[in-house]
């Protein structure tokens, strides 16, 4: 009977190797009869899992374009997946051929947050629909101009009110900022700001940056690319109700709204498209459903807060980091700004290093290291190769970032890469941080007038230093695990300058 038996487990072993084999066989060869981009041989039922660094992906993807150059394919468990890497591919990919890789992919993981809705995760017309009226929307309440310049000048009078209360003792910097960053965004959508102790507005920054973390976990890979063990494990049900609870925010206050809804008064986002929905009530079709206004809401708050704050983030961290540059910066401000005075969009022009500094924190930092990832809308030939459609793609912008045909030293914290040899500030074509093309960041002149604006009135009332005992080398420049690359936790400390 024992003989039996071990023969029959010994069969079923050499069943399943013989599966796996034909498996792994029938991969590469339909990869070089398609001519699909190279690639690393993957392994049956993982592909290439066992060769990636998971809680830092874009790092083994790094590595791989090294080997394998600007486009290569990867296997992540069952599902392939095509990386640009590069800026000229990227720009050729995003830009040249928009049309090719314009698609938002559909994954497990981006339906747990978006459900094909709203702005980051939707496609096709209800996408174009929900972007055309966002960019429209955003610029008449003043994304840009100097009507957001001036939420922006009234939200630093609180944040640096904030920061001196510490009194130059170590301090969490991650939610003051984020509050801060958020008010401006929460001033456009609802017509409001929030004070920085608000119970459910620290509660929304904790779902955030749990969801975050979630995002950049190997157990979560294990439900985007295995979604049937996934959903068996649980793995997904923490960003579910985290999200829910995000959602539950926004729609209370959109029935607020609407309760004190006046066409005459529109105060925010969220008015407008109340508006706009009155507008197409007598449509039979419409896409200005409550959901879609819920989930941009949702997504226009996330993305208004989250890449901003971390910046700054980063920015601070640097600055006690590198002391002489801080310094640098500071020199500038006292130069070109009166003591007192509200640093104004206009300045920019005036402090090419302030200037360049920021922009250096945003390319060193590399907030969104593997993008979002795109889809192939149809068959298409990239760069000698043919990907088929329904294709991820991974628009990869730390490649982008980091290329070390575009920056003197990728690796190393420097801004000189933004400076010519006579001190003005230029901007090379590989800065790319808000992505390309039709799907970058719908709010990026917005945020890059908040990271001008908040720096320098920082910078101007405070000299940032590590907490006594620490060593500026103590610092750590490693990201914490995540979607987003936030600095990890630490604490900072703020000297008021005379």
């Amino acid at each position: 009977m024992t003989f039996i038996t071990d023969s029959l487990s010994r069969a079923d072993v050499l069943l399943c190797l013989t599966a796996c084999i034909a498996f792994l066989i029938y991969w590469i060869n339909g990869s070089k009869k398609r001519n699909m981009p190279p690639g690393p041989t993957p392994l049956p039922l993982i592909g290439n899992l066992h060769s990636m660094d998971m809680n830092r992906p874009h790092k083994s993807l790094m590595e791989l374009s090294e080997k394998y150059g600007e486009v290569f394919t990867v296997q992540f468990g069952p599902k392939k997946v095509v990386v640009i890497a590069g800026y000229k591919a990227v720009k050729d990919a995003l830009i040249a051929q928009a049309d090719d890789f314009g698609h938002r992919v559909e994954m497990p993981l981006y339906k747990l947050y978006g459900e094909e809705k709203g702005l980051a995760f939707a496609n096709g017309e209800l996408w174009k629909s929900m972007r055309r009226f966002a960019l429209s929307t955003l610029r008449e309440f003043g994304m840009g101009k100097k009507t957001v310049q001036e939420k922006i000048q009234e939200e630093l009078i609180p944040l640096i009110e904030t920061i001196k209360s510490h009194n130059n003792k170590p301090f969490d910097s991650y939610i003051i900022l984020n509050s801060a960053v958020a008010n401006v965004i929460c001033s456009i959508i609802f017509g409001k700001r929030f004070e920085y102790d608000d119970a459910k507005f620290k509660q929304i920054f904790r779902l955030m940056e749990e969801n975050n973390q979630l995002a950049g976990e190997s157990k979560v890979m294990v439900y985007n690319y295995y979604p049937l063990i996934g959903s068996f494990l649980g793995l997904h049900k923490k960003i579910v109700k985290n999200t829910q609870e995000q959602l539950d925010f926004v729609l209370e206050y959109i029935k607020m709204r609407r309760r004190e809804f006046d066409e005459n008064d529109i105060t925010g986002y969220i008015d407008a498209y109340l508006l706009k929905q009155k507008q197409e009530s007598v449509e039979s079709e419409t896409y200005f459903n409550d959901e879609n206004l819920a989930y941009t809401v949702r997504d226009l708050f996330s993305a208004g807060t989250e890449t901003t704050s971390a910046s700054l983030g980063w920015a601070l961290l640097l600055m006690a980091k590198y002391p002489e540059i801080q310094k640098r910066v500071q020199e500038e401000i006292r130069t070109h700004m009166k003591p007192g005075q509200m640093p104004t969009a206009d300045d920019r022009r005036n402090m090419p290093y302030t200037d360049a500094v920021i922009h250096e924190v945003q390319r060193f930092a590399n907030i969104v290291p593997l993008n979002l990832s795109h889809m192939t809308v149809n068959d298409v030939n990239f760069r000698g190769y043919s990907i088929p459609k329904g294709t991820e793609v991974i628009p990869f912008l730390t490649s982008v970032l980091y290329d070390k045909s575009q920056w003197k030293t990728p690796y190393e914290f420097n801004p000189n890469h933004f400076l010519d040899s006579s001190g003005k500030f230029v901007r090379p074509e590989a800065f790319l941080p808000f992505s390309a093309g039709k799907r970058a960041c719908v709010g990026e002149s917005l945020a890059k007038m908040e990271l001008f604006l908040f720096f320098t009135g920082l910078l101007q009332a405070f000299t940032f230093h590590p907490p006594a005992g620490v060593s500026r080398e103590d610092l750590s420049l490693d990201p914490e695990i995540g979607f987003f690359l936030n600095p990890k936790p630490h604490l900072i400390c703020a000297k008021l300058n005379n």
